[in-house]
């Protein structure tokens, strides 16, 4: 029974974040954006909303995601955007210059008008807190590029051994190669939790360092899809609205 609902998850978060109707985002023009990083600072954002703070730390693993981040927070480009779309145990997604206007339709279409170039990496996984570029579906972007500005945390639950085994498989078969957790990458999945399913295809390009608290809150506000009330067609839209303003944090020494 475990294996069929594991197996029904996974299908059914392929198919809410690949799909332009759901929330997903228009692939915009082929553009790069890489920009030297500022020394001075440091790597963590606060993403501030009314339902608290979130605080994020960039990879420099992934320099184009890292970069272009750092460029839109400058230009304070996430300022009045908001987590159109949520997930209860899986993930809140965000960062569509759309969500501004007053047309909740239009809300996962949006970009600034570019994409960037992929950066996944087996060591960087969808574990819970996972901060991860969202980007159109294979069938219409094929080098899995990202989005210029969406993004997603990862909530996630925990997962069991032979859900991780089976999306090893999966992932061997879509790369062509033997693709293996470590044990490390393991134990986060199966005592933290995430969504293994969605490894080696998004660019992983930080993680949550504070505010699970408030991820879990956000994850868990009322949208049409879980409580029945409003429109059907904006189904994971939170009912309430999640504003947010993202800043870079000079200086930041995480709790742990």
């Amino acid at each position: 029974m475990k294996s069929i609902h594991f197996l029904k998850k996974v299908f059914l978060a392929a198919c809410l974040l690949i799909i332009p109707a759901s929330g997903c985002v228009s692939q915009g023009q082929d553009q790069d954006q890489h920009q030297d990083q500022e020394p001075t600072m440091s790597n963590y954002f606060a993403i501030d909303t009314n339902q608290g703070r979130l605080v994020v730390k960039l990879y420099d693993e992934t320099p184009i995601h890292r970069d272009n981040f750092i460029k839109l927070v400058n230009e304070k480009y996430y300022d009045g955007t908001s987590f159109h779309r949520v997930i209860a145990g899986f993930m809140i997604q965000g960062g569509d210059p759309n969500s501004k206007d007053d047309d909740p339709y239009n809300d996962g279409l949006g970009d600034p008008g570019y994409t960037l170039q992929a950066e996944i990496s087996p060591e960087l996984i969808n574990r819970r807190g996972a901060l991860v570029a969202a980007r159109q579906g294979d069938g219409v972007n094929p080098q899995r590029r990202s989005s210029g500005s969406q993004f997603y945390v990862v909530q996630g639950r925990p997962v069991p051994e032979e859900g991780l085994t089976q999306s090893e498989q999966q992932i061997s078969m879509a790369i062509q190669r033997p693709f293996r957790y470590t044990d490390a990458q393991r134990d986060v999945y199966t005592t933290l939790g995430g969504a293994p399913w969605l490894d080696m295809q998004y660019s992983v390009f930080g993680e949550l360092v504070e505010g699970f608290d408030v991820l879990d809150k956000i994850a868990m506000s009322p949208t049409p899809g879980s409580t029945g009330q409003g429109d059907p067609r904006l189904r994971d839209m939170p009912l309430e609205r999640v504003e947010m303003t993202i800043t870079r944090l000079a200086e930041y020494t995480p709790a742990n």
